[in-house]
């Protein structure tokens, strides 16, 4: 989704497919229903490490309401062909109960160099996320930006949490998927810089040493893009509902607006340790939307449905500029509602009080989140 538009958007998700008849994720789907998927969508479409995952990237879009008719497209779409082989299309970022063991990797290059460098790390990417990515072409500035856009990651991955379950178990976390990522090398919160120069050159050691091919072996929470002119954003979970993901990429969006208005008036927003920020994406990871964040500069745990209205309140004139403050204001009945996670221990837990088994109340979840993953599209 390369562009030269500053603030251009584009949204990159991962998807799960599912057997209808199991519940179980499907292993080895025909070859036939990606050729179809390639055929209406083209290019948007693209198969993922796993033959079970499927992924969809919008075009450059000006404005957030085209990557919302995008994705809603895509979803739609992949779904309906999905069914017509016995799947279900699931956008969360762990299923409830599949075995990473069973999975079969995708026949791609690319892929067998993964797997073959990282082994059982890369054997157990069971994982779905969300990409955002932000056209900015000034590098200078992407860097910048870079630096002080990490302290609002943990932000973004408490209203994203998909992924409360992981091989039948109810972890306790909201985002099981972070704790799964941060097995990879290069990954977790990003590596800051004090300027572009710097960066190439970390890169550019990386690869002369043998480590890396290119800079998209870099698996940060955020980053600047290997292959287009934007800034990455990579920590967040993938929303079962469409307007949720929608928000949070209208949210990040308007995060960035927001410090080049800084920028223009010669501020900019303050880096705090990495071991701060660590623990607040810990405290994400683990409650999610009903949990604190610390605020760093008031030195105080603050809950984090405070922390949202400070957030809307922070990037207002930069969303109505963007025209996406209808999107940056649902963050708030997220917060209020919950996330896709909590929706899923909520009908587990249901189902187990109506006398289910635990493999029911799984395969109840199952279904939920096929069924959710097309609302609204």
């Amino acid at each position: 989704m390369p562009s030269d538009s500053p603030l251009s958007l584009g949204i990159e998700e991962e998807y799960l497919l599912v057997d209808l008849e199991s519940r179980d994720l499907a292993r080895d789907p025909p070859d036939s229903f990606m050729r179809i998927c390639r055929e209406i969508l083209g290019e948007q479409v693209a198969p993922e490490f796993l033959r079970c995952q499927i992924e969809v990237g919008t075009r450059v879009c000006s404005t957030i309401s085209e990557a919302r008719a995008e994705l809603a497209r895509m979803r739609r779409t992949i779904a309906e062909e999905a069914s017509r082989h016995g799947m279900g299309l699931m956008a969360a970022s762990t299923h409830p109960f599949a075995e990473w063991s069973d999975q079969k990797t995708t026949d791609k290059e690319r892929y067998a160099k993964i797997e073959e460098d990282l082994q059982a790390v890369a054997q157990r990417l069971l994982i779905c996320g969300m990409h955002v990515h932000v056209g900015v072409p000034d590098e200078d500035l992407r860097i910048d930006l870079h630096g002080q856009l990490v302290y609002f990651l943990p932000h973004l991955l408490a209203l994203s949490t998909s992924s409360p379950f992981w091989r039948g178990r109810k972890t306790g976390l909201k985002s099981y998927r972070a704790a799964i990522a941060s097995e990879l090398p290069r990954a977790g919160l990003p590596q800051t810089f004090s300027s572009a120069a710097e960066y190439r050159q970390t890169v550019d050691l990386l690869v002369k040493l043998g480590r890396i091919e290119d800079a998209s072996k870099i698996w940060w929470d955020l980053r600047p893009s290997a292959r287009f002119p934007t800034i990455e954003m990579r920590i967040t979970d993938v929303a079962t509902r469409v307007d949720d993901g929608v928000a949070i990429a209208a949210t990040f969006q308007s995060f960035v607006a927001m410090l080049i208005s800084l920028k223009r008036r010669n501020q900019r927003w303050r880096q705090y340790l990495p071991a701060l920020i660590s623990e607040n994406r810990w405290l994400a990871q683990r409650h999610g939307v009903d949990g604190t964040l610390i605020d760093f500069g008031r030195r105080e745990a603050v809950p984090f449905r405070d922390l949202v209205e400070e957030i809307i309140a922070l990037t207002r004139e930069e969303a109505e500029t963007l025209g996406c403050l209808d999107e940056v204001d649902r963050i708030r009945s997220i917060a209020a509602e919950g996330t896709s996670a909590d929706r899923q221990v909520a009908v587990y837990e249901r189902a187990l009080t109506d006398g289910s088994s635990e493999k029911i109340a799984l395969r109840a979840v199952v279904d939920h989140l096929i069924e959710e993953t097309l609302e609204g599209c």
